[in-house]
């Protein structure tokens, strides 16, 4: 089944709601960075979130980035994602060691660390790109989305995500939902939103029962109702292309590309967010130079 991802509102028009099956995408991102099950789980859930809020951006050929600092011993995760929700990214060290909270459960906020911050960059196709950071408040993610949408964006908002990891380290379902009031809307509606989160419970124990993202709205909005306004498929997508990578190594400046040149080696280049190697032999760097 292909990931996708859905948006609508509740009936009352008051609160604007998302959710996303990403399991594919999220084994894919977790295969070309060969993560270990806790940096998986910790990529998986900030891969998700990427995709929902790319997709919130109203810019056709706008971008997301999410880079979230934490201290903890995965480094640094970086997500981007575009505006459809096709989303690619990267850590600083794939290779965590296993913690969990108990036996079975995954110990996220150990691997991201709560010493840091989860900072969003929007590429509205402007002059400046939109920068907001906050503290992290526990490293689950999920929570930091919920905060950071609170703080830098005051608007009122829910999100869960989770990443179910096999015994053989492999991805069995991921997902989440993101859920915002609009303003104007009731405390009824807010009192019956956290119910219905409360009843709904984590994410990974639906998304494991089978349900798809409309269940899981329908779950956690209750007798709120949703309408569905858009569905879209997403999957781990990356740009990158030989002529953009030449680009990238014009920048080097001269000198650096002379020195790479004088080596008389082949020179390959890999991308850091999928598996693409571009290979550049003396005469090709010979040719780079003549451009700059």
């Amino acid at each position: 089944m292909n990931d996708y991802l859905v948006r609508g509102m509740t009936m009352d028009g008051f609160v604007k709601v998302a959710a996303i099956r990403s399991t594919e995408l999220v084994r894919r991102g977790a295969e070309i960075q060969k993560t270990t099950p806790n940096a998986t789980a910790a990529f998986g859930r900030a891969l998700t979130a990427a995709s929902i809020m790319g997709n919130m951006q109203k810019v056709e050929n706008g971008s997301m980035t999410l880079q979230i600092r934490g201290g903890g011993p995965i480094g640094t995760i970086t997500v981007v994602s575009d505006a459809i929700g096709n989303v690619r990214g990267c850590v600083t060290e794939p290779n965590v060691p296993l913690v969990e909270k108990y036996p079975g459960k995954l110990d996220v906020g150990a691997t991201v660390g709560r010493d840091g911050t989860i900072t969003v960059i929007r590429d509205l196709q402007m002059k400046e790109p939109y920068i907001g950071s906050t503290e992290l408040v526990s490293g689950e993610i999920g929570d930091d989305i919920t905060a950071y949408f609170v703080q830098s964006e005051q608007v009122p908002t829910a999100c869960a995500l989770g990443v179910l990891i096999n015994r053989d380290r492999t991805v069995k379902v991921a997902g989440g939902y993101l859920i915002q009031l609009l303003p104007g809307a009731p405390e009824e509606i807010v009192d019956k939103l956290e119910q219905g989160i409360q009843r709904a419970g984590a994410v990974t124990p639906m998304l494991d029962q089978g349900m798809t993202p409309e269940d899981i709205l329908g779950q956690v909005c209750g007798d709120l109702g949703v309408v569905f306004l858009d569905t879209v498929e997403v999957s781990y997508k990356c740009y990158c292309s030989r002529n953009r990578v030449e680009q990238a190594l014009i920048s080097l400046g001269r000198a650096e590309l002379t020195e790479i040149m004088e080596e008389g080696k082949d020179f390959p280049v890999e991308c850091q967010f999928c598996d693409a190697v571009y290979r550049f032999t003396t005469e090709d760097v010979k040719e780079l130079l003549k451009k700059i």
